[in-house]
């Protein structure tokens, strides 16, 4: 996908393709968040990935993270909530740790796992901006800059699996994957191992059940863009 916008989150498209026998990938590229290892100026995006992939009778296994050592949209979040997020998510402009959100979005977000984190965001900007021929590195712009055009890239690989085995032989493996993974001894202080995707998948049973609990900064910016559009009338708060 060449020169596109922000498309929300990864991992709802990677499901798409999970829940249709496939193993997908996706790769995004997104503005400059963070600075090369050993540098002190934002050129790296966050430039997040996904997998996802069917499980048998359980939920899609699934990853979707980016590759600082928080998403942005946390920072931005702690932010709308007035509250300070921990210490090692960013740096401000000057280089010193903060725990101030507005101090990080305008520093320096930290890659996770140091100098690996930044070479698999450096990777993913190469499949999503440079191979697909949107913008990269400082090109791209980010959905909170809309004077800006974005000029990001998406990558999207969906494997088939019924080209190499059939599903049901995958669905099986993969609980015994699950099984394996689930039925080690517990280290301290947990509970239940669990498998990518499975946390988020139980989020979502329950959120669709109980309905989503959003900030009221949030709330407030809905009714504003609602008003703005005459249907205020159609929010059930």
């Amino acid at each position: 996908m060449r020169n596109s916008n922000h498309f929300g989150t990864a991992l709802y498209f990677t499901l798409m393709a999970a829940r249709e026998g496939c193993v997908a990938f996706l790769s995004t590229n997104a503005s400059p968040a963070m600075a090369p290892w050993g540098g002190r100026k934002k050129t790296v995006g966050t430039n997040p990935w996904s997998w996802a992939c069917p499980a048998g009778s359980h939920a899609p296994m699934a990853l979707d993270i980016a590759n600082t050592g928080v998403a942005r949209g946390k920072i931005y979040l702690a932010k709308q909530k007035g509250q300070p997020i921990p210490e090692g998510w960013a740096i401000n402009t000057a280089g010193a740790p903060t725990t101030d959100p507005a101090e990080a979005i305008e520093g320096i977000i930290l890659p996770m796992a140091q100098h690996k984190g930044y070479a698999i965001a450096l990777m993913m900007d190469m499949l999503s901006g440079v191979l697909t021929g949107s913008g990269y590195g400082a090109e791209v712009a980010g959905p909170y800059q809309a004077e800006r055009r974005s000029r990001a890239g998406h990558l999207m690989i969906a494997l088939y699996i019924e080209a190499m085995q059939p599903l049901a032989e995958f669905n099986a493996r993969m609980e015994s994957l699950i099984k394996q993974i689930k039925s080690v001894p517990l280290a301290q202080g947990f509970e239940e191992v669990y498998y990518p995707g499975e946390i988020e998948a139980r989020n979502d049973a329950r959120n669709r059940r109980d309905g989503l609990s959003l900030p009221d900064d949030t709330l407030q910016d809905l009714r504003q863009l609602a008003n703005g559009y005459e249907l205020r009338k159609l929010l059930p708060f």
